[in-house]
């Protein structure tokens, strides 16, 4: 039996050995064959250029979401730039809505008549809401005059001053933050011709 398997493989060897040199040989005939290297290098040309092309895409595909992540960026940064002016504006228009009432509080002041009273207490938690929300009052006797800052109500010539001076406020003024909410009104002292 043994020699039944030797004999079966020999037989199987011979006849795989004549398939393998045709298999070679046809591998020969196409290296000789000089239209194949041409295909190959058609094949290489287009995988090349396709290749190219997806790089191409995937370039345009990135510089777009570059493009689209810049614009969101600049698009949130305008919205919170808006968001706080429209905030800024809204409570400076609450509080001009207030200053009425708080020249009214500083002219009972200067007259005494907040003094022990409940009004005092009043004036005090108006004042420091104010103050909260970055409520700041100028104008006062003896500045320089600014008319960016100052509404000349009257202008008195006076010998003791050699340049535009406030004399008298009539009401403060106030600053939101570096916003005029509302321009001082004063009376200014101009210098006295000789």
């Amino acid at each position: 039996m043994a020699e039944n398997f030797e004999s079966q493989d020999a037989s199987q060897e011979a006849s795989q050995e004549p398939a393998a040199q045709d298999s070679a040989a046809e591998g020969a005939s196409e290296l000789n064959n000089s239209d194949a290297p041409e295909a190959v290098l058609d094949d290489l040309d287009q995988e090349l250029a396709d290749l190219n092309s997806a790089i191409n895409k995937e370039a345009e595909l990135l510089a777009d979401l570059q493009r689209l992540q810049a614009e969101f960026v600049n698009y949130k940064n305008r919205v919170e730039r808006d968001r706080d002016l429209a905030r800024n504006s809204a409570i400076a228009e609450v509080l001009r809505a207030f200053l009425p009432a708080l020249d009214d509080l500083s002219r009972a002041e200067a007259h005494g008549d907040l003094e022990g009273s409940p009004f005092a207490a009043v004036a005090t938690k108006i004042r420091a809401a104010g103050d909260k929300f970055g409520l700041k009052a100028f104008g006062e006797k003896g500045e320089k005059f600014n008319p960016e800052l100052h509404d000349a109500l009257v202008q008195l010539p006076n010998p003791e001053v050699t340049e535009n001076t406030v004399g008298d406020v009539i009401e403060q003024g106030f600053t939101l933050g570096d916003r005029v909410i509302r321009p001082a009104k004063v009376a200014v002292f101009i210098p006295a011709e000789g």
